[in-house]
């Protein structure tokens, strides 16, 4: 009925949404405590598959890697934090500003020029924040700034890793996230740990797993479907947010915060919708060029 491509979309939006679900039950568990243990996972993943397919380890352009893994950690950490201060639906819905924040920071990272449609997508986004948290008492504006700085931060690193594309293998590239992250969240984690108990050290287990599965099948979507139907389809994620929020979190959205949910979102499609069609007409000309 779907295509693999599509199947693998949808797989991956279900791994990172229990990956939210974890995390959010783990509300007692300081989020640097959770990068903590995720970034472990990931560390011993990455060293397994550099070794297995005989890369260097520490790639070509260092100080841009080491960029793109302190931007990820930053975006890890408030994300974590933002799902654990935030409704489930609100904080998932602030991360998928990402795209938004990656296309207006090529201005200045990759000096690409973006259309006045990025920056009226950007200004409408902003507006369905405002109205998520002017009508929702359960978010503090610290949670709030903690969300948009990692949506903001997961942008800066779109932008870096798309700078390495040329120069550093992907496996070099998400080798550096666990390599930056854990020697530096290891003794802020230490000031606030908190001792786990076997059901949370289950919990902490599943993040990397899921998150683990998840970044698989995101990876082989990409390599099968396009890219504008591939992010348009991950936004199924919002869905399991607000299911797994109402019946496991006893989460309810208000009329006006819902509003500003579907405005973020509606921005953020009609952005991928335009790219798209840029893409389309591309294709097309260069197809009139090679029959000229």
């Amino acid at each position: 009925m779907f295509s693999p491509g599509v199947r693998y979309i949808l797989l991956s939006t279900v791994f990172f949404s229990i990956m939210n679900v974890c995390v959010k039950y783990l509300e007692h568990i300081p989020s640097v405590q959770i990068v903590w243990f995720r970034s472990l996972v990931t560390l011993l993943i990455s060293i397994y598959f550099l070794r297995k397919n005989h890369l260097k380890p520490f790639g070509n352009n260092t100080w841009l890697l080491l960029a793109r893994g302190a931007v990820g950690a930053v975006a890890l950490l408030c994300y974590f934090y933002s799902l654990q201060h935030m409704p489930l639906a609100s904080a998932v819905t602030i991360q998928y500003l990402a795209p938004v924040f990656t296309v207006v920071l090529s201005v200045f990272i990759l000096k690409e020029p973006v259309k006045w449609v990025s920056w009226l997508v950007l200004g409408i986004s902003l507006a369905g924040v405002f109205l998520i948290k002017g009508f929702d008492p359960r978010i503090s504006n610290y949670a709030l700034g903690v969300g948009l700085l990692a949506a903001f931060s997961s942008g800066l690193a779109y932008n870096f890793v798309r700078k390495l594309k040329d120069h550093d293998d992907p496996l070099v590239i998400v080798f550096y996230f666990p390599l930056v992250t854990f020697p530096v969240v290891t003794p802020i984690m230490i000031g606030k740990w908190v001792p786990p108990t076997l059901y949370d050290l289950g919990l902490l287990l599943l993040v990397g797993i899921f998150t683990q599965f998840g970044q698989v099948y995101l990876t082989r979507a990409y390599m099968l479907e396009p890219a504008s139907k591939i992010a348009g389809l991950s936004y199924a994620g919002l869905l399991f947010a607000m299911g797994f929020g109402y019946f496991l979190f006893g989460e309810e959205i208000g009329t006006v915060s819902m509003f500003g949910i579907m405005l973020i979102i509606g921005a953020v499609m009609f952005s991928i919708y335009i790219d798209q069609q840029k893409m389309k007409t591309t294709r097309e000309a260069n197809e009139q060029v090679g029959k000229t």
